[in-house]
């Protein structure tokens, strides 16, 4: 018996003796089946693959990643009442197992959205703390378990200083997370993608989905952009190692926002 992982979008699938006969997340418009079709690994074959890298970004976040399925890196988010994994990946191997351990291990998890759920069992096995994921993207878990704490609402504050804000847009429960106390009390947003961080690094926009180019309509982005209206922040972390805005993040978003709505109602001047 295996806990197959699809090699596509990285979810880990229950314990079966076969692979799957197709991943449920790939299938979805969202993602998409590769054109080499459906493949599947798991934990110890990534092992003998992949590797994390780490990357410190600055006091109290780490980003941590291997380039494997979707390419996303979680982050290690070190905050004064305690640390925790924002977004997941595949790849957990005896390095970072150590690496976190050593740096006083995992008080809880919390996700982006479900194409970063992933492994998420296997990090909070290993760290013996909960996963936090929003109750509106619940038919998406693949692997149900115990660890997981659906939440409802708007808002979850996990701990003083540490909030995930439902915000929507690219699936229903599509989080991100404030700390308050991060960027030395300037604020960060940890958004994933449901804030999708541009190559000029100067923009964020908003897709459901990435792959199939399919947008947002208008109501979902000013969505987006009301829910994080309560919260100051400076920097906002993307989803890949090298997607940072490093300074007035939240005026980012307002104009990016203000930007994307103009596109597709066709007021924006060119």
């Amino acid at each position: 018996m295996h806990l197959f992982i699809c090699t596509a979008c990285g979810t880990q699938y229950p314990e079966s003796a076969a692979p799957p006969a197709q991943c449920v997340i790939c299938e979805e418009e969202r993602q998409y089946v590769p054109p080499r079709g459906q493949t599947w690994t798991t934990l110890e074959g990534l092992a003998n693959s992949h590797m994390n890298a780490f990357h410190e970004y600055g006091t109290g976040i780490i980003g941590i990643g291997a380039g494997f399925a979707i390419g996303q890196r979680a982050l290690l988010v070190r905050t004064e009442g305690g640390n925790i994994l924002w977004d997941c990946v595949s790849t957990l191997d005896a390095a970072t197992v150590t690496l976190i351990r050593g740096l006083g291990g995992l008080k809880a998890i919390a996700i982006s959205h479900p194409h970063f759920y992933t492994a998420m069992h296997e990090w909070a096995r290993a760290f013996d703390c909960p996963i936090h994921l929003h109750a509106a993207d619940k038919e998406w878990v693949m692997r149900p378990g115990p660890a997981v704490k659906h939440w409802d609402g708007d808002t979850l504050k996990l701990w003083d200083g540490v909030t995930l804000v439902r915000c929507g847009g690219h699936f229903p429960g599509g989080t991100v997370m404030h700390w308050a106390g991060g960027a030395q009390g300037r604020g960060v947003v940890c958004a994933g993608d449901v804030l999708s961080i541009t190559t000029d690094r100067k923009w964020v926009s908003f897709m459901r989905s990435y792959p199939n180019f399919i947008p947002l309509s208008k109501r979902e982005v000013e969505g987006i952009g009301n829910a994080l209206k309560p919260f100051p922040f400076d920097i906002i972390y993307g989803h890949y190692f090298d997607r940072v805005i490093p300074k007035d993040g939240k005026r980012v978003l307002e104009k990016s926002v203000a930007r994307y709505v103009a596109a597709i109602e066709g007021t924006r001047g060119y």
